[in-house]
């Protein structure tokens, strides 16, 4: 016996890795070995570099000998300026000490269902979702509750409120709402919003809030954010998000977490025990991103960049026979049904996927990496943070490869 393998957590042998960075070894593979060049609708991040004025926060900070341990919730300057957007934004009244900045997103998320969920409890996920909900839940010993959304081609997603209440059990522990969605690109409708907060009010759950796409909103929409819809935030609801989209900071790892003075010492603690502090550096630069009017109009350029992008890959899109595409309205996602076309090709969607990349150097992620029921099946994501060109030769090859094997 090796105890270093044999000993090791059901749990953490049971975890599924996040299919965009599988995709993306495998598309850096597939390139060297083929000497291809391989267009990749895979991983969500932007394109961009991080815009100078935080680049040079962060060089300020490296020249002035910041590079040590900080307070575990982070510095005091991050916390206030985090809290002053969010009151800004949101009308939020958030205080300085209800915020913990984190190693990314990813981590706030991850405090927070550590913190609450136990072995047997469940966890209400609107399905498709962002693969970490489940797999943190799974961790912890929870069960993950999968209710898939509504979908039609002319209305995009929908949370089915009808559904969210029937999966209750007297196990439920919590519900989370990632809005703008990853990975189907919209923005949920604030009354579905409402209705669900109020059956979790009802039936005394937590509510794990996601709203990392918060600024990547397009045209007329009418984003919500949940500080917004509800005052009485600080009784029930985790909120989290970041830096990575916003200001194109995915490698910084810098994000933050909301909550209550009276839940924040408790996950303060656990924080201390996972990475002891956010890196100092990234945090002065968070507090560039937030503070200067610089940041902000490079974002909004950013994301005006990316409605372009969004329109271009629609149009393109529509071009393929079989594939059921919806517009999208929030974050740089689509995420078409697919189903019709891959009944025409004879194939599912992991092995449509991987024909693409191994036979025609595309990366599409496949709806499983995202879903375990049909919503991953029958659908595909692509993400658009990538350049027009580079959107256009992706998709014509994923037609010329369609056509080809329709013998059209």
């Amino acid at each position: 016996m090796n105890p270093i393998d044999d000993y090791i957590k059901n749990e953490v042998k049971e975890l599924m890795g996040e299919s965009a960075f599988t995709y993306l070894a495998k598309a850096r593979e597939v390139s060297e070995r083929k000497g291809i060049r391989v267009i990749s609708f895979g991983i969500g991040q932007p394109d961009l570099p991080t815009f100078p004025n935080i680049i040079n926060a962060a060089k300020r900070a490296l020249d002035e000998g910041f590079t040590g341990y900080t307070e575990t919730p982070g510095i005091k300057e991050l916390r206030e300026a985090v809290a002053d957007y969010l009151n800004h934004r949101y009308q939020a009244k958030v205080l300085p000490e209800e915020v913990i900045v984190t190693t990314g997103t990813k981590t706030a998320i991850f405090l927070a269902l550590s913190a609450y969920v136990r072995p047997g409890d469940e966890v209400i996920i609107p399905d498709p979702s962002y693969p970490a909900y489940a797999e943190i839940t799974k961790f912890n010993g929870g069960k993950p509750i999968y209710v898939p959304l509504k979908f039609s081609v002319e209305d995009g997603f929908r949370l089915d409120v009808e559904g969210i209440e029937g999966a209750l059990t007297d196990k439920t522990r919590a519900v989370v709402i990632n809005n703008p969605h990853n990975p189907t690109g919209t923005v949920f409708d604030a009354r579905d919003v409402m209705k669900v907060l109020d059956i979790a009010k009802d039936h005394r759950l937590l509510v794990i809030v996601d709203e990392i796409y918060d600024n990547f909103v397009y045209e007329d929409t009418v984003f919500k954010g949940i500080l917004e819809l509800e005052p009485e935030w600080r009784k029930y609801i985790i909120y989290t998000n970041g830096f990575s989209k916003t200001f194109s900071m995915t490698g910084w790892r810098l994000g933050y977490l909301v909550t209550s003075r009276d839940v924040v010492k408790y996950l303060e603690r656990l924080a201390t025990n996972v990475y002891s502090c956010p890196p100092s550096i990234a945090q002065w630069a968070g507090v560039e991103a937030l503070r200067s009017g610089m940041s902000w109009r490079e974002s909004r350029r950013m994301v005006e960049l990316f409605r372009r992008r969004r329109d271009v890959m629609y149009e393109e899109l529509r071009k393929i026979p079989g594939i059921e595409v919806w517009r999208g309205n929030g974050a740089f996602y689509m995420y078409p049904r697919v189903a019709p076309l891959l009944n025409k090709l004879s194939m599912d969607v992991e092995s449509f996927t991987n024909w693409l990349l191994e036979d025609h150097g595309v990366v599409v992620l496949p709806g499983t990496a995202f879903s375990e029921t049909r919503m991953g099946r029958e659908f595909v994501r692509f993400s658009y943070a990538l350049d027009e060109g580079d959107i256009r030769e992706g998709v014509r090859r994923i037609l010329n490869a369609v056509m080809q094997r329709l013998g059209k």
